[in-house]
C-alpha cells in the first residue's frame, strides 16, 4: 500500500494543524499510525490506532493530539492542537497488519508498521 501525507506547514506557538494521510488501499485490515522525526533525533511514534479502532497517544502529547482513520475514504488523521517548538519534525504515515505484540503502548514502535510514507515537514516557531 502507498501513503501520502499532507497538512504539513508552519505555525507559531500554540496553533494547529491537521495532517492527513492518504492511502492507495482501504485502511480497514491495517493499524496505522504516525511518527516524527526531528532534526538530530531518531523517529519517534505519535500515535496509532489499530485495526479494531483502539487509539494509542504518546505521552508528550496526550491530550493535545487526536488520531482518527477513515477507512472509506482511506485516510489516517491526525490532529494537532496547542502546539510546541519541540513538535517541530518531519511527520510520517505508517501501516501494518496486526501483530501479536502490536497493540496499546506497543503500536508504537516501528517494527509494527510495514508501509511508510515519505513524511510532511510540520514547523513551529516561538
Amino acid at each position: 500500500v502507498q501513503l501520502v501525507e499532507s497538512g504539513g506547514g508552519s505555525v507559531q506557538t500554540g496553533g494547529s494543524l491537521r495532517l492527513a494521510c492518504t492511502a492507495s488501499a482501504y485502511t480497514n485490515n491495517y493499524s496505522m499510525a504516525w511518527f516524527r522525526q526531528a532534526p538530530g533525533k531518531e523517529r519517534e511514534g505519535v500515535a496509532s490506532i489499530h485495526r479494531d479502532g483502539a487509539t494509542r497517544i504518546a505521552d508528550s502529547m496526550n491530550g493535545r493530539f487526536k488520531i482518527s482513520k477513515d477507512n472509506a475514504k482511506k485516510i489516517l488523521s491526525l490532529e494537532m492542537n496547542s502546539l510546541k517548538p519541540e513538535d517541530t519534525g518531519t511527520y510520517y504515515c505508517a501501516a501494518g497488519y496486526v501483530k501479536a505484540n502490536c497493540w496499546g503502548s506497543s503500536l508504537l514502535r516501528e517494527s509494527c508498521f510495514l508501509y511508510w510514507g515519505q513524511g510532511t515537514q510540520v514547523t513551529v516557531s516561538s
